[in-house]
């Protein structure tokens, strides 16, 4: 089966100011996802209106970062912003179901200025599985799916809490909720750990059956994301990872949920998804994705 690609509107389309005009000139580019950040200076209504008329649907969000002038970037791991974590994830969820978002990545946070990472790790561990329970069961209420993504602490975020998929897939078994699932984004793995391949085969098809005490696997990969190493750029611009074999072994894992297109476009972003449209083309597939047969 194909796979289904959304543009994350936080990074592409840079030359518009604004949310909707970004999310309907990726209307206008074929895609029929987008996702983004937390969208603060955009209304629910507004995003929801342009993506009705876009035909787009919303299929991602951020929970909100916290004070990103004190340093925030995310609360759900962070020591005593348990309250502030909970009205964020609040807000969150409304601006979801405003705009037809079934998917909330959770952000951990950062190691607390000034302190020390192994110090602190068990507490902000502690406070993440915590956070993310509560999470778990309110984005249930809402039949909503949250997400953990790891990001890499060697180049992009050096205090970030979470950083690879193997200490996410840990907390996800320690949380236990079959609605939390793992959110991976290509760059930071293999900037962390490499060894894509393996790591792609080893997170889809299951985690955390034991903890939920099911007979059955549940799927482990809610959202992937994808950006060229080392410059985060096009996934067809020049760098480490191999695209085109990656796209073909998520279709031979059955992987259906979407790819982000999270990356810093080189140029003009509708100029640069050539790589999408051989994509389309190479399965047989009209601009958008959709099958040539149904035109």
């Amino acid at each position: 089966m194909a796979l289904r690609f959304s543009a994350n509107l936080s990074w592409l389309f840079p030359q518009l100011p604004a949310l909707p005009a970004r999310l309907e000139a990726a209307a206008a580019a074929g895609f029929g996802a987008a996702e983004a950040a937390w969208p603060a200076d955009c209304p629910a209504q507004a995003l929801r209106a342009a993506a009705e008329r876009a035909g787009v649907w919303i299929v991602l969000l951020n929970t909100p970062p916290g004070d990103q002038e004190a340093g925030e970037m995310g609360l759900a791991a962070v020591p005593g912003r348990q309250a502030a974590f909970r009205q964020g994830l609040a807000a969150a969820v409304q601006y979801a179901k405003a705009v037809g978002c079934p998917r909330i990545h959770v952000m951990a946070g950062r190691v607390p200025q000034g302190a020390d990472r192994a110090a602190v790790a068990g507490e902000m561990e502690t406070t993440f599985v915590e956070n993310l329970r509560y999470a778990a069961d309110l984005l249930a209420q809402e039949d909503m799916i949250g997400l953990v993504e790891p990001i890499n602490n060697r180049i992009t975020d050096p205090r970030y809490y979470l950083n690879t998929p193997h200490q996410a897939a840990a907390i996800l078994e320690k949380v236990g909720r079959p609605n939390l699932k793992l959110q991976l984004d290509l760059f930071h793995c293999q900037i962390m750990d490499g060894n894509l391949s393996r790591n792609l085969e080893t997170f889809f098809p299951l985690i955390g059956s034991a903890a939920l005490g099911r007979a059955s696997p549940i799927p482990s990969l809610g959202h992937i994301q994808i950006a060229q190493v080392p410059e985060r750029h096009e996934p067809d611009s020049p760098g480490e990872l191999n695209f085109p074999y990656i796209f073909q072994l998520l279709e031979s894992l059955g992987y259906t949920g979407y790819v982000g297109c999270e990356y810093a476009p080189k140029g003009d972003t509708s100029e640069g998804l050539g790589w999408l449209r051989s994509y389309w083309e190479s399965r047989g597939l009209q601009r958008g994705g959709t099958s040539k047969a149904t035109e």
